[in-house]
């Protein structure tokens, strides 16, 4: 009954680590850029039942389940023209350098704007980088050349929040569209089929927890009326 209790409850654990990470994908659904994560399952390892009478074997059983790891979906996505001159996306694979506080960091999000100082800023205001390393400078018509801004192709990349992803630079990134923006890659429908079910495999292991629980009370209460108990 106890194992059943702990199997239970690491399963209910784990689908609250995957609805959370729906969660937030389908709270991206309109960020530019946006990449889903997803989460894999596996079960700990089985231990073999047997009869306590005569030893025989009765089966496998598992001992509940874990997050085993979290990978993010970095497939570009389509793009959307929007017309506006500080909007760019890339083609095909690759990132944007934007220097932080943090040091320099990469992003597929590209709805930038001019800052005060007459430079090209992210959404947070950290500097866009050119290819020459620099922070890269509005011209006086509002419009910036795409071919002057860096992208890089990345080796293992992965997130750090705020849109931001870190990874060891692996070679120059696809080319730049200005007056377009990549959509989020959150697909809503599956992101809701998703959620769905592991709202309902939650719930079961919430029924199954009533249940053993209900089981044990009442064993509990048939001792306690034993007489001599």
């Amino acid at each position: 009954m106890e194992r059943g209790l702990y199997i239970a409850a690491s399963g209910m654990l784990a689908e609250l680590v995957r609805q959370d990470l729906i969660a937030n994908d389908i709270a991206n659904l309109s960020t530019p850029g946006y990449k889903p994560d997803r989460a894999s399952q596996r079960s700990f390892a089985d231990v073999m039942l047997s009869n306590t009478r005569d030893g025989e074997a009765v089966g496998p059983l598992g001992l509940g389940s874990v997050i085993a790891r979290r990978t993010t979906d970095f497939s570009p996505a389509p793009l959307r023209e929007t017309g506006e001159p500080l909007d760019f996306a890339i083609e095909g694979e690759g990132f944007f350098a934007i220097r932080t506080p943090q040091g320099v960091r990469y992003t597929r999000n590209g709805q930038f704007q001019r800052a005060a100082d007459g430079t090209l800023v992210d959404g947070l205001g950290n500097a866009v980088l050119g290819k020459d390393g620099a922070p890269v400078r509005v011209g006086g018509d509002g419009r910036v050349d795409p071919r002057r801004l860096a992208t890089v192709r990345l080796d293992r990349p992965r997130k750090l929040g705020d849109g931001y992803v870190a990874g060891a630079v692996a070679g120059n990134g696809g080319a730049v569209r200005a007056g377009a923006l990549e959509a989020s890659a959150t697909n809503p429908a599956r992101a809701m089929v998703d959620m769905i079910a592991s709202l309902r495999a939650y719930e079961a292991s919430q029924r199954v927890i009533t249940t053993i629980d209900q089981t044990l009370e009442r064993t509990a209460t048939q001792v306690a009326a034993v007489p001599g108990q």
